[in-house]
């Protein structure tokens, strides 16, 4: 009968021990928090109306807002579901940062055309489409830019959705069974190799 083989356990080991320990950090750190951030963000629409951040801050989405669009730098579609397309303004505001995002309202039509010359908006704080791709995203750390969501619709375009909470994911106990998976397939896994080995 073979002897197990010392270091080849140990590196199964450890990283069993890993994958647990990440299956733990998701289930007891990752998920609550992650209830609580929406427990917050279920409450935004009912607190008061607020300027639009020049900041991300995640805390404020579907927090109702106001801003004023004083040129409208860039106007395009971009994918809207079944709505079929929503048309996005980069507008300047006459402040320092990063400018303001504005979703106009939505249309059927790929080719729509029409031209927002700016002004006063109020609506609700949504996330402005990310350009990024998954992988750019993990190396990406930079937070998700804020857009305002026009409760009037632009001349011409269908209003907007309404703030959907389902729009943020919240999948930590999923990753936490993912995790849990692994480190008992690596166990199998490992276990069954010894015993063919023996």
């Amino acid at each position: 009968m073979r002897r197990i083989p010392l270091i080849p356990s140990i590196v199964v080991a450890l990283a069993v021990a890993a994958m647990v320990a990440l299956g733990l950090w998701q289930l007891l750190d990752r998920a609550p928090k992650k209830e609580a951030y929406l427990a917050q963000l279920a409450g935004n629409p009912a607190k008061p109306p607020i300027a639009f951040p020049r900041l991300p801050d995640q805390t404020l989405l579907f927090r109702r807002a106001s801003a004023m669009c004083l040129d409208p730098v860039s106007q395009r579609l971009a994918g809207a579901g079944k709505a079929g397309f929503r048309l996005i303004a980069e507008c300047r505001t006459g402040a320092e940062g990063p400018g303001l995002v504005v979703q106009l309202g939505t249309t059927p039509d790929p080719k729509f055309g029409a031209r927002w010359r700016g002004g006063p908006v109020t609506g609700y704080i949504s996330h402005a489409p990310d350009g990024r791709s998954l992988i750019g995203a993990l190396f990406d750390h930079r937070p998700q830019r804020l857009m305002l969501v026009a409760d009037t619709p632009a001349l011409g375009l269908g209003a907007n959705g309404r703030p959907d909470l389902s729009s943020v994911p919240n999948n930590h106990l999923s990753y936490a069974v993912q995790w849990f998976l692994f480190a008992a397939i690596a166990a199998v896994i490992y276990a069954l190799a010894l015993r063919r080995r023996r």
